[in-house]
Protein backbone atom coordinates (compact mmCIF):
# COMPACT_ATOMS: atom_id res chain seq x y z
CA UNK A 1 0.00 0.00 0.00
CA UNK A 2 1.51 3.34 -1.02
CA UNK A 3 0.25 6.66 0.90
CA UNK A 4 0.95 10.26 -0.28
CA UNK A 5 -0.25 13.20 1.53
CA UNK A 6 0.76 16.54 -0.11
CA UNK A 7 0.95 19.64 2.54
CA UNK A 8 0.46 23.27 1.13
CA UNK A 9 2.00 25.02 4.54
CA UNK A 10 4.64 28.56 4.50
CA UNK A 11 7.75 28.17 6.59
CA UNK A 12 6.24 29.30 9.47
CA UNK A 13 3.22 27.10 9.51
CA UNK A 14 5.74 24.26 8.85
CA UNK A 15 7.66 25.62 12.13
CA UNK A 16 4.90 26.19 14.53
CA UNK A 17 3.31 22.54 13.40
CA UNK A 18 6.22 20.49 15.43
CA UNK A 19 6.54 22.73 17.47
CA UNK A 20 9.41 24.42 17.11
CA UNK A 21 9.46 28.28 18.65
CA UNK A 22 9.33 30.93 16.48
CA UNK A 23 12.92 32.78 16.67
CA UNK A 24 12.18 36.07 14.67
CA UNK A 25 12.27 38.29 18.14
CA UNK A 26 15.69 36.70 18.63
CA UNK A 27 17.35 36.88 14.95
CA UNK A 28 15.86 40.96 14.45
CA UNK A 29 17.53 41.67 17.88
CA UNK A 30 20.99 39.97 16.78
CA UNK A 31 21.05 41.56 13.87
CA UNK A 32 20.40 44.77 15.30
CA UNK A 33 23.19 44.29 17.84
CA UNK A 34 26.12 43.29 14.88
CA UNK A 35 24.70 46.47 12.80
CA UNK A 36 25.40 48.59 15.97
CA UNK A 37 28.66 46.95 15.96
CA UNK A 38 29.82 46.99 12.76
CA UNK A 39 29.06 50.96 12.08
CA UNK A 40 30.71 51.43 15.52
CA UNK A 41 33.74 49.58 13.98
CA UNK A 42 33.29 51.13 10.43
CA UNK A 43 35.53 54.44 11.40
CA UNK A 44 38.65 52.53 12.72
CA UNK A 45 38.56 50.60 9.20
CA UNK A 46 38.54 54.27 7.00
CA UNK A 47 41.43 54.81 4.73
CA UNK A 48 42.22 57.95 6.39
CA UNK A 49 42.04 56.40 9.40
CA UNK A 50 44.27 53.56 8.66
CA UNK A 51 47.08 55.72 7.12
CA UNK A 52 47.10 58.02 10.37
CA UNK A 53 47.45 54.72 12.34
CA UNK A 54 50.60 53.55 10.47
CA UNK A 55 52.15 56.69 10.40
CA UNK A 56 52.07 57.29 13.81
CA UNK A 57 53.64 53.48 14.57
CA UNK A 58 56.43 54.55 12.03
CA UNK A 59 59.10 55.47 13.96
CA UNK A 60 60.71 57.40 10.70
CA UNK A 61 58.99 60.53 9.01
CA UNK A 62 56.48 60.19 6.32
CA UNK A 63 59.50 60.90 3.48
CA UNK A 64 61.45 58.18 4.80
CA UNK A 65 57.72 55.70 4.42
CA UNK A 66 57.06 57.28 1.27
CA UNK A 67 60.73 56.08 -0.07
CA UNK A 68 60.45 53.05 1.92
CA UNK A 69 56.87 52.24 -0.60
CA UNK A 70 58.72 53.25 -3.63
CA UNK A 71 61.66 51.11 -3.23
CA UNK A 72 59.31 48.19 -2.44
CA UNK A 73 56.88 49.05 -5.54
CA UNK A 74 60.47 48.78 -7.93
CA UNK A 75 61.45 45.83 -6.84
CA UNK A 76 58.07 44.33 -7.46
CA UNK A 77 57.72 46.11 -11.34
CA UNK A 78 61.57 44.83 -11.80
CA UNK A 79 60.86 41.23 -10.81
CA UNK A 80 63.08 42.03 -7.43
CA UNK A 81 66.67 42.04 -9.26
CA UNK A 82 69.11 44.40 -8.93
CA UNK A 83 69.87 47.13 -11.67
CA UNK A 84 73.13 45.88 -13.31
CA UNK A 85 76.10 47.85 -12.15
Amino acid sequence: MKVTMNIDCTPEEARLFPGLPDVKPVQAAMLAEMEKRMMAEMERFSPDALLKSWLLAAPQGSDQMQQAFARMFQQGFDGGMAPPK
